[in-house]
This record gives structure tokens, sequence and C-alpha cells, in this order.
């Protein structure tokens, strides 16, 4: 298989018409994402049955013709971990992925290992071992050598074999649409991101008042307005526990304002007459226009939660177990006093938790409900058994007592 570098915007042309015409086109990126206010992209990889290939964004310029690929709703695209390239997608031109497989989700339904590493996936999958030398790759650098191209051309040369084999394996185990559930999932959960208010993502707000909150967030939009007009990461503008502290203090002066620690540091020293201008706007904002304080969705469990959680975790541990599917990737302890807190307190004022939707519900939420409610029993398995324990409906456990 021969494998290229397009450099030229017609090439360009020419491969996004072959990904349309093939229906499906393994995807990767590499990027640079540590000094700029948004990643930039370094190298585009794709590989399709015919062809593997990388695209030079440098050289080529507008790339809109793969992001509206990607978007389209005939063209499937196969990613590895693919939270980046969604992003860059919905940077690009404002859409997310209609039809993305992602290999990592789906490796977490066939093994209880999750997030697996794309070397990993490889290895486990196909058996072969791919290298991994070049993590720490300039990718805006040029020219790329020889070896920097093969190291990023691998990253997609086996994608679609690995597609194929899940695939067949989560038909023949009716885990198909569990693992695409979880892709859409993840895309909405990005795209759901994105469009809240960049204050909302700052944590520790729970516990300011609405004042301290309207601090929050007119910095927190100047800071947005400053790292994209700079080029700049928002944490170098502003750090989030600079700007929680200086929401709290609500400086009125320059002098005011050194009083927060490190704020005296020369980057932050040339903002700090905007930084006071910010904060002065507003405490200018009426009461009645002050920001609502938003729910504390990562409540501290209550020392009775934990314990809870702790009995469901085995539970769950169990389950995944038995199914030989990731925990990581069914819930986390929060998942688990989400569903707590959902049982013992009101549903109707809580909502529906994770766990009890969709292809949650039906690896789980059932059971650890039935725990909760005393309707299962459990014990210790057998030496040699599958699982470490056995959950037994009562009726069953007592008849064998």
């Amino acid at each position: 298989m021969t494998t290229t570098l397009i450099s030229h915007p017609a090439d360009f042309v020419e491969l996004c018409q072959h990904i349309r015409d093939s229906g499906l086109v393994a995807f990767d990126t590499e990027f640079v994402s540590e000094s700029t206010y948004r990643p930039e992209l370094g190298l585009l990889q794709f590989a399709t049955a015919d062809r593997t290939v990388a695209v030079d964004p440098l050289s080529v310029g507008n790339m809109s013709a793969w992001w509206e690929i990607m978007a389209d709703d005939q063209t499937t695209v196969v990613v590895h971990g693919g939270q980046a390239e969604i992003r860059f997608c919905l940077y690009q031109i404002g859409q997310v992925p209609h039809r993305l497989y992602d290999i990592q989700i789906a490796e977490g339904f066939r093994g209880r290992s999750y997030p697996l590493s794309y070397s990993a996936i490889v290895q486990r999958v196909i058996g072969e071992k791919v290298d991994g030398s070049q993590t720490r790759t300039d990718w805006l650098r040029r020219p790329l050598s020889a070896e920097q191209l093969k190291y990023a051309l691998e990253d997609v040369d086996h994608v679609l074999e690995i597609w194929r084999r899940q695939r067949t394996w989560l038909k023949q185990h009716n885990r198909l649409d569990w693992a695409e559930a979880e892709m859409q999932r993840m895309v909405d959960d990005l795209l759901a991101d994105d469009s809240t208010p960049p204050w909302r993502r700052i944590s520790g707000t729970h516990k300011l008042s609405r004042r301290d909150l309207a601090v929050v967030q007119n910095l927190a939009h100047w800071r947005e307005e400053e790292a994209a007009s700079r080029n700049r990461p928002a944490r170098r503008i502003l750090r989030d526990d600079l700007l929680i502290d200086l929401a709290r203090r609500k400086p009125t002066t320059r002098q005011k304002a050194l009083a927060t620690r490190d704020m005296n540091r020369p980057e932050y020293k040339r903002r700090l007459d905007d930084i006071v201008e910010v904060i002065g706007q507003a405490l200018q904002i009426s009461d009645s226009d002050l920001p609502e304080k938003p729910r504390n969705r990562r409540q501290e469990a209550s020392s009775d939660e934990q314990v809870i959680s702790k009995l469901l975790a085995l539970a769950l541990s169990n389950r995944c177990a038995e199914l030989d599917i990731s925990q990581t990737l069914v819930a986390n302890n929060k998942d688990l006093t989400e569903l707590v807190r959902h049982h013992r307190l009101e549903p109707a004022k809580n909502g529906q938790p994770k766990l009890l939707k969709g292809w949650r519900a039906e690896v789980c939420g059932q059971l650890l409900l039935d725990v909760m409610e005393g309707k299962v029993s459990f014990r210790v398995a057998p030496f040699g058994s599958a699982t470490p324990l056995i959950f037994e409906t009562r009726a069953s456990a007592s008849g064998d007592k």
C-alpha cells in the first residue's frame, strides 16, 4: 500500500471525493495545544480500504471539505479516542459527526480494560505492534521526517480492520447497539459542553454568592475574549483559582487586586486595570439581574451514601466481571451516588439517573435497584468461579438454605 503526504489543495479535493465514494474512513489528527487558545492542527491522517495518506493542513489551507464529510450522514468515520477530532469538526464548521465509530469505546464493551491506548488495542485485537516513539513531536514544525510520517500513518493503518472485527463480535454478542449509543453520548456530551458558558465550567462556583457569580461571569467572559484575541490558552490569561479569589474579594483598585496571591506576576499585572474594570462592571449589576446559583452536582456524598455506594460498587464490579465489560465505562462513584440519591429521595425531583437510562439500565440498573430494595442477596462464589460473588433473588437464596 502506497503512503503519501498531501500538501496541495487539488490533491486534497481529490482525496475528499475518494473518501465520499468509499463511505468508510479511518481518521486521526496530530496537533499541538500547549500554547494556543485552541489546539492547532499539524497533520490529518486517513485510511480507506485502498489508500493511507496524511494531509498537511499548513500547506493545504482550507480543510472545510473534509469537516463537511465528517459531519454528513453518509460517511462512517472511525476514530480512536475521538474527542479531539469531534471538537475540531465542531470548531471548524459548527457541526458534529453523525456516523462516528470509536474503537476505544467499542473495546470497552469487549473486555474489562478502558480506556485502552491505540497500541494496546492493536495488540489485543489483531496481534500487531505499533511504534510509540513520536508522542512528543512538534507537529507544527516543518519539514516532517519520514519517521514522523510513518508513526502518524500507523495511527490509522489498522483502524478499519479493528472496526471490522469489533463490529462482528459486538453483533454476535448483541452489544453493537450499546456501543453505538455510548459513542453518540460522547458526541452529545461534547456538543453540550461547547454550548456551556465558560463561567459554568469553573469548579467551586456553587459556594459563591450571586454577586460573586456575577464577577465570575464577567471575568470568565473577558478571559475568553482575551485568550481568543491573543491566541493563548485561557488558563494563561487568568487561572481559575485566581478568578475565584478575585470574585470573593471583589477588589476595586490595582492595589487591592494585588492582595490576591500571585497577582503580582508580570503577566497578570499588565492586565490589572482591565481586571479591576471588569469587576467594577459586575458590581454595578442590579440584584434582580444577578445570575442564579448553579445546582451543586458534585455535592460530597454523605457517610450513608458512601456506604451504600460501596455496596453497589461490589454488585457492579461482579456484574461487569460476569459480562466481561469495563466497569469504568459503565459507571463511576459519582454515578453510583446519583443512583443512591434517586432511590432514597423523591425520584420525581431528581430526574432519571444515568444508570437507569439506555444500555446501562439493561446491564446493571435493575440489579442495583434490587440490591437497595433487598430483593437480592449475595454470597462468595466457590473457588474457580468466573466471578467472586453470586447474586441471587431472595427466593432462590432461601431455597438453598
